[in-house]
C-alpha cells in the first residue's frame, strides 16, 4: 500500500504545464480587470471631458473647477489608503471592488441631475471616493491572479486597457455631443452603459483566490511590518513624484509656445493632437514595459522610466521650439508614464507578501497622490514666477534623484520568466 503512496509523477503532472503558465498570465481574472478598467475609464472620462463646459452653463468661476478637482483627488487618496489597510483584514476583497465601481458609475451618471456647482462637487467627490476604494483592491486581486513571473505583463495589460479608455472617451464625446444637441444630461446618462459593463465584468468574470485575512493590528504596526526594501521604494517614488508634474501642463506649454507662430486655434488643435499621441504611446508601452519588467529587474525598468521623465524635462529646456520638438517631448512623456506606472505596481507586488498587498498598494497610491498634487502645484508656481527653465529643471533634478534611489532597491523575491 505504501507503494501506492509514492507519487513521483504528481509533481511532474503540474510541472509539465509550467511552461504553459508563462502564457497564462492573461487569464479570466486579468482579462476581467483589464476590461473593467477600459469600461470604467471610458465612463468617467466621458464625464470629465465635458465637465468644464457643463459647469460653464451654470455660470460658475474657474475656481470651482479647481476646488472640485482638488477635493476629489484628496478624498480619493484618503480612500485608497483606508481601503488598502482595511481590506487586508477581509477574507474576500472582491465585494469592496464591486462597491467601488458601482459608486463611481452611479455618481458619474448623476452629474446630469446637478443644477449647481456644489452638487457637481459632491457627486464628483463621491465618484472619486469610489475610485479610491477600489484601486488597491483591484491591484491586489490582479497580483493574486498571477505568479510573480507574470506581474509585469499583468499590470502592463491593465494600464494599457485603462489608457485605451482615456483615448476612446473623448472620441465618443466628440461624436455624441452634436448628436445629442449638446444636452449634457443625456451624455452623462450614457456613461451608465460602460460603467455598468465595468461592474458586471468585475462581478462575473473576475475570480478571487481564497486567502487568509491578516490579523487586525494598528495601522502603524502594519506599516512597520512591511519590508525595509518596500519603505525605501516608497521614498524613491515620493522623491520622483514631487517633481513629476501632471502631463496636462504639456498641453498648456504647447499652446503658449506655438500660438505666436500658428495662432491660438491651430496651436490648441496641435496640443490636443500631441496629447492623443502621448496617450497612444502610453497605451502601447504599458504592455511592452510589463513584458520587459518580467525579464529584467523591475527597479531598473522603473529607473529607466524615471530617467525618461528627466529627459523630457531637459528637452523642454534645451531644444528649440518646433512641432518636431514637441512630438519628441510627448512621446517621451507617454512612454515614461507607461514604464513608470507598470513597473511601480509590479515592483510593489514583488516587494511585499501577498497578504499585505492591499496595504502596500494603498500606501503607494497615497504617496503618488500627494506627489501629484505637490509636483503640479510647485512646477506651476515656479513656471509662473521664474519661467519654464527653472520649473522643468526642478522636475529633472528630482526625476534623476528618484531614478538613482530606486535603482538601489533590491527585491528579496526577484524572479524572471
Amino acid at each position: 500500500m505504501k507503494i501506492y503512496f509514492v507519487e513521483p509523477e504528481l509533481p511532474d503532472v503540474p510541472a509539465k504545464p509550467m511552461p504553459q503558465q508563462k502564457v497564462r498570465w492573461l487569464n479570466r481574472t486579468i482579462l476581467g480587470i483589464g476590461l473593467a478598467s477600459l469600461f470604467s475609464d471610458t465612463s468617467h472620462e466621458m464625464a470629465t471631458t465635458v465637465m468644464p463646459a457643463f459647469l460653464a452653463t451654470m455660470g460658475v468661476a474657474a475656481a470651482w473647477l479647481g476646488l472640485i478637482e482638488g477635493v476629489s483627488d484628496g478624498l480619493s487618496s484618503f480612500a485608497k489608503l483606508a481601503s488598502g489597510y482595511y481590506t487586508d483584514h477581509l477574507q474576500r476583497r472582491k465585494p469592496i471592488a464591486i462597491l467601488g465601481y458601482t459608486l463611481t458609475t452611479l455618481s458619474v451618471a448623476a452629474f446630469g441631475l446637478a443644477t449647481a456647482a456644489w452638487q457637481v462637487l459632491v457627486l464628483r467627490a463621491t465618484a472619486w471616493f469610489g475610485r479610491g476604494v477600489r484601486t488597491p483592491v483591484r491591484k491586489a486581486l490582479l497580483a493574486a491572479a498571477v505568479d510573480r513571473e507574470g506581474y509585469g505583463r499583468a499590470f502592463g495589460f491593465e494600464r494599457m486597457m485603462d489608457t485605451l479608455g482615456a483615448i476612446i472617451a473623448p472620441a465618443f464625446v466628440w461624436f455624441l455631443l452634436p448628436a445629442l444637441h449638446h444636452h449634457y444630461a443625456n451624455l452623462f446618462a450614457l456613461t451608465l452603459i460602460p460603467g455598468v459593463l465595468a461592474v458586471s465584468v468585475i462581478a462575473f468574470l473576475v475570480k478571487e483566490k481564497e486567502r487568509a485575512p491578516v490579523p487586525h493590528i494598528s495601522f502603524g504596526s502594519r506599516l512597520r511590518a512591511l519590508p525595509g526594501a518596500y519603505r525605501q521604494f516608497l521614498v524613491a517614488v515620493g522623491l520622483f513624484g514631487a517633481g513629476a508634474f501632471a502631463h496636462t501642463l504639456l498641453i498648456l506649454l504647447v499652446t503658449q509656445k506655438l500660438t505666436p507662430t500658428l495662432g491660438a486655434i491651430r496651436a490648441a488643435s496641435a496640443a490636443v493632437a500631441l496629447y492623443l499621441l502621448h496617450n497612444v504611446f502610453y497605451a502601447s508601452f504599458a504592455l511592452i514595459g510589463g513584458w520587459i519588467a518580467d525579464r529584467v529587474k523591475k527597479n531598473i525598468v522603473l529607473a529607466v522610466g524615471y530617467s525618461m521623465a528627466a529627459l523630457m524635462a531637459i528637452a523642454i529646456i534645451a531644444l528649440p521650439v518646433s512641432i518636431l520638438t514637441f512630438v519628441l517631448i510627448f512621446i517621451l512623456g507617454g512612454t515614461n508614464v507607461a514604464l513608470e506606472e507598470t513597473a511601480e505596481d509590479s515592483f510593489c507586488a514583488e516587494l511585499v507578501r501577498e497578504e499585505h498587498h492591499g496595504m502596500a498598494f494603498g500606501m503607494l497610491a497615497t504617496v503618488n497622490g500627494v506627489g501629484d498634487f505637490l509636483s503640479s502645484v510647485i512646477v506651476g508656481l515656479l513656471w509662473t514666477a521664474f519661467g519654464t527653465t527653472i520649473a522643468f529643471s526642478y522636475s529633472a533634478i528630482l526625476s534623476i534623484a528618484g531614478a538613482l534611489l530606486v535603482a538601489r532597491v533590491e527585491s528579496p523575491h526577484r524572479s524572471f520568466s
